[in-house]
């Protein structure tokens, strides 16, 4: 009889990076993997285009807000009615476990698993969890954390960051050389990343600030296709998956948000970062604590979004270049990267441990 692994997580890319790193790695050794997720999130998009078999249950969601909201009471429902769709969906499927990398889609399938007695193992990225991953970890078997945690949290294991990201790529493709063309080889380039959906303060700053086209080349990947546009010392573009590393490694500085997957990607790579995170004012301020953390580690710098004007940018920029060689040294130095390879190995023991006899 086939083992079989369920998967969960989603609302944003950042929830599905792991899922998608590990499922090939149980595919290969012969699991039967399973994925719960909203077929409307950005889950069942990244696993359709992923090519990978697995088999994808949909089941309703409600969002955990923070805040007064009447829609949070609608949601309790929501939770409810997922939680019971999880209950028939494991049943029918009967797992050896589930991993749940979070959002707020995981908490009714981690419920449900526990309910059922069935293993749970959840991943955490940020310096604190989220709300989904508070209420899971009080389900879970083991929580692993990219960030060391609070020592009172008995079920928790510090693997560092999973990450498949290389410092270089080998050769440089096609279509980079032909946005590079476009670029003045005189001028440093620097790249502006928001997550999945980018971030408009940096769309805004780009089309607000030409004189920026004067002092640098700019990378912009935005998440609105409205902005794509390739033209002098300028190149815009919505999304990009394979040519996203590339980019990466052509630029010389890489201004960025706090979430944790590209701050380790980019750690990973020992490339100068300046960490543009978001304030408490729209986020539970764990993108402040990432940058706080990478700042203090020597890896990167800093600027509150209120500060990102062109002169303080080049100030920033000018430091990190200015400090090249230390930067590039520390995040060399730095020993919190994982491979997906190690941390399956990590998983598959604790696996092991955890299902032996049954």
């Amino acid at each position: 009889m086939a083992k079989k692994i369920v998967f969960t997580g989603g609302g944003t890319v950042g929830h599905v990076t792991l899922n998608l790193l590990l499922m090939p790695k149980f595919l290969e050794d012969g699991w039967q993997v399973h994925y719960i997720g909203d077929k409307k999130g950005i889950e069942y998009e990244q696993i359709k285009q992923s090519g990978l078999a697995v088999q994808f249950h949909a089941v309703a969601t409600g969002k955990l807000r923070r805040y007064f909201s009447w829609q949070n009471m609608a949601d309790v429902f929501k939770v409810a009615f997922g939680i019971l769709q999880s209950l028939l969906i494991l049943l029918k499927v009967r797992p050896q476990l589930l991993f749940s990398k979070g959002g707020f889609v995981s908490v009714p399938p981690v419920i449900a698993a526990r309910l059922l007695g069935i293993p749970v193992f959840i991943h955490e990225s940020d310096l604190s969890m989220g709300l989904a991953n508070k209420i899971a970890y009080k389900f879970a078997t083991t929580m692993y954390t990219t960030f060391e945690q609070d020592r009172s949290l008995t079920k928790v294991k510090h693997v560092g960051a999973v990450t498949k990201v290389k410092k270089q790529e080998a050769a440089t493709p096609e279509a980079l050389a032909a946005i590079q063309r476009q670029f003045d080889p005189k001028l440093h380039t620097l790249l502006f990343v928001g997550g999945s959906a980018g971030a408009k303060v940096f769309n805004d700053f780009i089309s607000q600030t030409p004189e920026l086209t004067d002092s640098y080349n700019i990378i912009n990947i935005s998440g609105d296709k409205n902005l794509n546009v390739l033209t002098k010392n300028l190149y815009r573009t919505d999304y990009v998956t394979e040519l996203y590393q590339p980019l990466l490694s052509a630029a010389d500085v890489v201004i960025t948000r706090g979430g944790s997957n590209t701050l380790f990607e980019l750690l990973a790579m020992q490339k100068l970062h300046l960490i543009v995170p978001l304030g408490k004012e729209v986020s539970r301020g764990d993108q402040l604590e990432n940058a706080a953390y990478f700042e203090k580690k020597g890896y990167a710098r800093q600027l509150d979004e209120s500060a990102l004007n062109f002169l303080n940018l080049k100030k920033e920029v000018a430091q990190l270049l200015d400090r090249k060689g230390v930067y590039q040294e520390t995040m060399a130095a730095s020993k919190e990267i994982k491979t997906p390879e190690a941390f399956y190995n990590l998983l598959n023991q604790d696996i092991a441990a955890r299902t032996k006899g049954k």
